[in-house]
C-alpha cells in the first residue's frame, strides 16, 4: 500500500440510509473506497456524478469455503462492489480501487469483500466499468437489498501518484 494515502471524509451511518461523498477534488490519481459493515448489507452499488443511467458493467467472482460462483451484468444503472448473503454475523470489509477517477477515459473499478457468517465466511471480488469519461466528482453508496445497518462506516481515501 503506497505511504500516498490521504484521508478525504469519513461517515458513520447512525441509522439505515444511503451513503455519499461530494465535492471530490481531482487532485489524486486514484480513490480508495472502505466500508466496514456492521450488519446485513446483500447487494452494495456505487452510482458516480448522479448517473442513474445503464452506463456500468461488472464481472464478479464469489466463494464460502464449498461453493463459487461468477456472475456479469452489462448496461446496470450501478457499478455493484459486493453480493454479500444477509447472514453477516460479524463487521465485514469491503474495500473499492477507483482507477484514474479524474481521467478522461472510462472509469475501472476492482472491489474486495470478506466477511464472517457465523463461524463460517465468505469473499467475492467484483471488476466494474463506467462507461463515462467524465471526472468522478460524486459518489453515492446504495445498499439495495435494504439499508445500511447502523454503525456501518465508509472512509474515502484519495491515492498520490500510484
Amino acid at each position: 500500500m503506497p505511504a500516498t494515502y490521504e484521508k478525504i471524509a469519513t461517515t458513520t451511518l447512525g441509522g439505515s440510509g444511503v451513503i455519499t461523498f461530494s465535492s471530490i477534488a481531482s487532485t489524486f490519481t486514484d480513490l480508495r473506497l472502505v466500508i466496514v459493515s456492521t450488519g446485513n448489507m446483500g447487494n452494495i452499488g456505487l452510482r458516480f456524478n448522479s448517473d442513474s443511467g445503464t452506463n456500468y458493467s461488472s464481472t464478479s467472482m464469489r466463494g464460502n469455503g464449498s461453493t463459487a460462483t461468477s456472475t456479469r451484468a452489462t448496461s446496470s444503472n450501478y457499478a455493484y462492489i459486493t453480493n454479500l448473503v444477509n447472514n453477516i454475523t460479524q463487521p465485514a470489509l469491503t474495500t473499492t480501487d477507483i482507477f484514474s477517477y479524474a481521467g478522461s477515459t472510462f472509469k475501472t473499478m476492482l472491489s474486495q469483500t470478506a466477511a464472517d457468517l457465523n463461524g463460517s465466511g465468505e469473499t467475492n471480488a467484483f471488476v466494474n466499468l463506467w462507461q463515462s469519461t467524465s471526472a468522478i466528482n460524486a459518489i453515492s453508496i446504495t445498499c439495495n437489498s435494504g439499508a445500511f445497518a447502523s454503525g456501518t462506516t465508509a472512509t474515502l481515501y484519495g491515492i498520490l501518484k500510484a
